[in-house]
């Protein structure tokens, strides 16, 4: 059985390669998911539909149209992982934690020790919390075991 996972969270980093890479040098039976990573992109989603008066109605619009994209694989995902990184304020990671946490989806949280205080309730309904993309991979390997 191949497990899906989906990647959550913080873009500005590699940490998504660097579980990718791990899980594919274990030989881990897993697909990984993700929003799009590209923030020009992303916040461009849904410009095709017209242009909006104001940056807020801009947000509004892109901002449903990558919903679609997250919603949907985040109901098909067996196993998230959520990534806070320490230099933005990841309120979209956040969100999908909560979502994970209300369709019963079981998540890890990711990040370093200096933000356990603000991330207290998110870490409380996660089943683990890693600080390294390589803790990562060693859960995959036994839950995929």
């Amino acid at each position: 059985m191949i497990c899906t996972v989906y990647l959550s969270g913080e873009i500005h980093t590699d940490w998504r390669e660097q579980i990718a890479a791990g899980a594919e040098a274990a030989g881990l039976p897993v697909e990984f998911t993700s929003a799009n990573t590209d923030h020009e992109s992303s916040d461009a989603a849904g410009d095709f539909l017209g242009k909006p008066e104001s940056n807020f109605w801009r947000d509004h619009q892109s901002s449903k149209v990558n919903a679609i994209r997250t919603k949907t694989l985040l109901e098909q995902c067996d196993l998230a992982v959520i990534r806070f990184g320490d230099k933005y304020k990841q309120w979209n990671a956040a969100f999908d934690a909560g979502y994970c946490a209300a369709m019963g989806t079981p998540y890890i949280t990711l990040h370093d020790e200096d933000i356990v205080h603000p991330l207290k309730e998110v870490d409380a309904a996660a089943m683990a919390w890693a600080q390294t993309p390589e803790q990562v991979v060693e859960l995959l390997k036994y839950v995929t075991a």
